[in-house]
């Protein structure tokens, strides 16, 4: 307790009674209780309830907050101080999913607030806990400040983890030239598990980390260093068509060498969202190439006026036949372009996270935790 001087609430009323000249019994004797319960409060071994401040303040001809207010300031004194690692905690759930983030292994549960401090610290590449972007007291400004905080939190988890894999020396040529043996894979689901090996031959690195509650993030493009791109997906929507569109998005950014500086984050973007131009620009071109790479925009075309007043399943299967890919391809961009209903047709979305999920040297997520 140090130096903390507790004054009981018995000490007032046994000052009471000497300024009346009464006895403890005189007072049991006015409140018709048990002269034993007056001496247990004067002595300080029994706190003052509610009732008792009532009937003492008649007693008194005072306020019963008089008594309660002496009794709470008691109690608070006599209090142990709370454990520091409280506000360290209450500090960084404010700002961060930090139960997600322990669920999903990316944090150790600790009580220890240096620890946790360091933790934190160490999870975001920082020296210092006042270096951590969006912390109330964080020292410096940066592009991550724009960030929201699950978005940022996943980001982090998934550059720490890529530094893990291995690679060679990244090949704009060779990333360009193996464009169309990925494209070859887009008739077969199964054909999917060939990806990461593909892309880390060009010195891409492929990882996939479930994304954390509303993140709403689809995938990030980012470079650790020249030579050292690295493509993430979320897998939010577990969907073929998704899969292949994020991918080539992805991609795109990659030969771009977009997220040189600061990373890329693909998020879905609400209605009426602010984007910088340089932004938009950058994410028009990397939508067109991931559209163009699933259907040739002629070839789109074409079958659009071949079709206007209805899009039946078979004319799809045809078109996609033609395409050589999977049909879910073909009605994903249809979707994406509001020419037939999102609900439309919905069973050839064929789900791929399973067979992507083994051949993938990193995976963060439904479960699996890899550190």
């Amino acid at each position: 307790m140090g130096s903390k001087i507790l004054i009981h609430p018995g000490e007032f009323i046994k000052e009471e009674l000497e300024a009346r000249e009464w006895s403890q019994r005189d007072l049991a004797y006015i409140l018709g209780c048990p002269e034993q319960a007056i001496t247990a409060i004067v002595n300080g071994k029994r706190g003052i309830t509610p009732d008792m401040a009532k009937a003492l303040a008649l007693a008194f001809e005072v306020s019963p907050e008089l008594f309660t207010n002496l009794q709470q300031a008691y109690d608070l004194a006599k209090a142990d101080e709370p454990d520091p690692s409280i506000s360290v905690r209450q500090l960084i759930q404010s700002n961060y999913p930090a139960r997600e983030m322990i669920k999903r292994g990316w944090l150790n549960n600790t009580k220890d607030s240096e620890l946790l401090e360091a933790q934190i610290a160490q999870f975001f590449g920082v020296s210092d806990l006042k270096e951590v972007p969006h912390l109330s007291h964080a020292a410096r400004k940066s592009y991550y400040d724009s960030i929201p905080s699950a978005q940022l939190a996943w980001l982090f988890r998934v550059k720490n983890l890529a530094k893990n894999i291995k690679a060679p020396k990244y090949s704009e040529k060779d990333l360009r030239k193996i464009l169309p043996e990925l494209r070859r894979l887009l008739l077969l689901p199964e054909d999917i598990k060939n990806v990461p090996n593909i892309l880390l031959k060009t010195g891409v690195r492929f990882l996939i980390v479930e994304g954390l509650p509303s993140s709403k993030i689809d995938g990030v493009c980012f470079w650790l260093n020249e030579y050292s791109p690295v493509i993430c997906l979320s897998m939010r929507f577990d969907r073929i068509d998704n899969f292949w569109f994020n991918l080539r998005h992805e991609i795109e950014h990659v030969l771009r060498r977009d997220g040189s500086e600061e990373e890329v984050i693909d998020v879905e973007l609400g209605k009426g969202s602010v984007v910088d131009r340089k932004i938009r620009e950058m994410e028009d071109a990397a939508n067109l190439a991931a559209s163009n790479f699933i259907i040739p925009p002629d070839e789109l075309d074409q079958f659009l006026s071949q079709n206007q007043s209805y899009i039946s399943l078979k004319s799809i299967l045809e078109f996609a036949r033609k395409l050589e890919v999977h049909p879910g391809l073909v009605i994903g961009q249809l979707q994406n372009k509001q020419v037939i209903p999102y609900a439309t047709f919905r069973k050839c979305l064929v789900k791929v996270r399973n067979l992507i999920v083994p051949e993938v040297e990193i995976v963060d997520g439904w479960g699996l935790t890899l550190k």
